[in-house]
């Protein structure tokens, strides 16, 4: 299959554990606010290792190898990261959202209805997810690229429960909270797309590419998803489950692209 063709599939597969993690919802199931926050720090986890090992370090094995030189390969690195970060900030200021227990940003809402804005706040979390999956797939590293998408895909499954769980509580319905759930998820097949498609085009790009999507995961690990597991004072727990992910995804990483 083309890189495309990978990048979309492993995406959508990715994409789909939000429902699979959303489904206790259905059956009127609920988890303690403490598992949740372990399970969003194991989530948080699996972003930050995935970024470091999947992403960040094969872009600047793939600078030095297309540009030349380490120093030009950690200056790209560098450059790709910052963007990434500056990419999902704007978007962050820019699209009006509503987080679950934050409130409401960016732009002026209008006449959009509250459960879209909930939406848009994990559309714009869930797409670098995507992106990241798409673009690992890069110069054709089809072992890469699955385990980025093993790894995605775990973390989004308790982002899922996490998800559905806030909306039964904002007074949603459980099919509407499932619902919802997955079609944030459905998100990441666009990213998915996007950055295959875009590193597909030019060998110089794999390394841009695979920074950019690396500096987008970091901010949201560091903007959403570590603050969100504080708030509750379950921070012990959330970062058991933060080195959990990490050594998890490192596993999956050495192990499946080996």
């Amino acid at each position: 299959m083309s890189i495309v063709a990978w990048g979309l599939l492993a995406s959508l597969a990715a994409g789909l554990m939000t429902a699979v993690g959303a489904i206790p919802v259905l059956f009127g199931r609920t988890i303690p606010r403490q598992m949740n926050d372990t399970f969003l720090g194991f989530a948080a986890g699996v972003m930050l290792s995935a970024s470091y090992f999947s992403l960040i370090l094969p872009g600047i094995d793939a600078g030095e190898t297309h540009y030349g030189g380490t120093a030009i390969a950690a200056l790209i690195a560098a450059a790709g990261i910052a963007l990434g970060a500056i990419a999902v900030a704007a978007m962050n200021e820019a699209l009006p959202h509503e987080h679950f227990v934050a409130g409401p940003e960016g732009g002026d809402p209008g006449a959009l209805a509250r459960i879209w804005l909930f939406v848009i706040a994990i559309t714009i979390h869930n797409f670098p997810e995507g992106m990241a999956v798409g673009v690992g797939f890069g110069g054709g590293d089809v072992a890469k690229g699955v385990s980025l998408a093993t790894g995605i895909g775990l973390q989004n499954a308790p982002e899922g429960l996490a998800v559905a769980l806030a909306l039964r509580g904002q007074g949603y319905s459980r099919g509407k909270s499932f619902w919802v759930a997955l079609l944030t998820g459905l998100v990441e097949p666009v990213g998915g797309v996007l950055g295959a498609a875009l590193v597909s085009v030019s060998v110089y790009a794999l390394p841009w590419g695979l920074a950019f999507a690396a500096g987008a995961m970091l901010y949201i690990i560091s903007h959403e998803i570590i603050p969100e597991t504080h708030r509750h004072g379950h921070q012990n727990r959330a970062t058991v489950g933060l080195m959990v992910g990490v050594i998890l995804m490192m596993f999956l990483d050495v192990v499946l692209a080996g």
